[in-house]
């Protein structure tokens, strides 16, 4: 019958400019067979062991982690400073009544904001901490991501008004890379000391999640956690980043931000008209007109008032004041 085995095989040179398009593109975590097959589908006349050979070559960390069984972090890309900001909140303290909400520019990883506030599902608290940071900037960022989470509908308009349709991207909390590094950073530096100091003070019994507790703690203790934010905001931005494997931009967060000419880059901020800016204002909140519950308020400075009791200055006399005034509000509250 005469039949053989066909010998037109494809160049090895079509065929590995062919794989390394894969591997750039969405291939970088496939084995040599699934290459193989994509070979086969788009038309190349090529053996598996020809295809096992050229990944040796082309990906050989990628072979190497394949072997291990190890999957590779994807590349993280942006294009420059203000390309992209990755807003997200951070509710370790919130069963205390204190809730972090924050932003990272994604190309230099600077905190464009990280404000602790007495609420992070209200929409308008969160689009008040990106008003203000764009008004400090001059400018907003080109994109803005975040999570679905009905705290960030408003910068979704506010961004949309400023820039146009599309300019912010939904996608997951755990897929947020940029700022849950900062996160961990932040427990580390901050939110450690915070959450031990008041489970203690629930272990003892003076802390009960009840709202009288969740304003007091606001009321007395949220200066101090804010400090404690910015100080560990302060060390984050002037921090150095040590060159990866993934081929981000190094140095400090600071640096990196303001002069991305260092890098061979560019600001990617959108300017903004300020008669627009103003309105989008009109519809945020902002932390020094947002006291929380305002009758708690007024009681707890009355309070004070009455017994002469003043402001504390570090943490020891914080504790102190907040379970003078529990026990105050309390007999206020219950003796009615």
């Amino acid at each position: 019958m005469n039949l053989y085995r066909r010998k037109n095989k494809t160049s090895l040179i079509s065929v590995s400019e062919f794989l390394s398009k894969l591997i750039m593109a969405d291939g970088m975590q496939s084995g040599y067979r699934w290459m193989y097959q994509r070979c086969l589908l788009a038309g190349y006349r090529v053996s598996r062991l020809t295809v096992s050979g050229l990944l040796s070559i082309l990906d050989p960390e990628g072979v190497e982690l394949r072997r291990r069984k190890r999957l590779r972090r994807r590349k993280y890309y942006a294009k420059g400073p203000n390309y992209l900001w990755h807003v997200d909140s951070y509710d370790k303290l919130k069963n205390y009544g204190i809730c972090i909400n924050g932003c990272i520019d994604g190309y230099s990883r600077k905190i464009i904001w990280c404000e602790a506030t007495y609420s992070s599902s209200d929409p308008r608290i969160v689009a008040g901490h990106f008003i203000s940071s764009v008004e400090k900037l001059g400018a907003c960022p080109r994109k803005v991501r975040g999570d679905r989470g009905t705290e960030n509908k408003r910068i979704e308009e506010i961004q949309s008004v400023l820039t146009n349709h599309g300019s912010f991207i939904y996608g997951p909390s755990t897929g947020n890379q940029r700022i849950e590094a900062f996160w961990r950073h932040l427990r580390m530096e901050c939110c450690q000391f915070w959450i031990e100091f008041f489970g203690y003070l629930r272990d003892v019994g003076h802390f009960t999640g009840d709202i009288l507790d969740k304003n007091l703690v606001q009321f007395v203790f949220m200066e101090f956690v804010q400090k404690d934010i910015d100080d560990a905001v302060s060390v984050w931005n002037t921090h150095r980043i040590r060159p990866t494997r993934n081929g981000g931009p190094s140095g400090k967060p600071c640096i990196m931000y303001c002069l991305p000419e260092l890098e061979g880059t560019k600001d990617y901020s959108t300017q903004v008209d300020p008669d627009i800016l103003g309105i989008c204002r009109n519809r945020c909140l902002f932390n020094q007109n947002n006291p929380g519950d305002t009758d708690m308020l007024h009681l707890f400075k009355l309070l004070m008032e009455e017994n002469e009791l003043s402001s504390p200055g570090n943490v020891d006399e914080a504790c102190d004041l907040y379970q003078t005034l529990r026990h105050l509000a309390n007999y206020e509250i219950y003796n009615l």
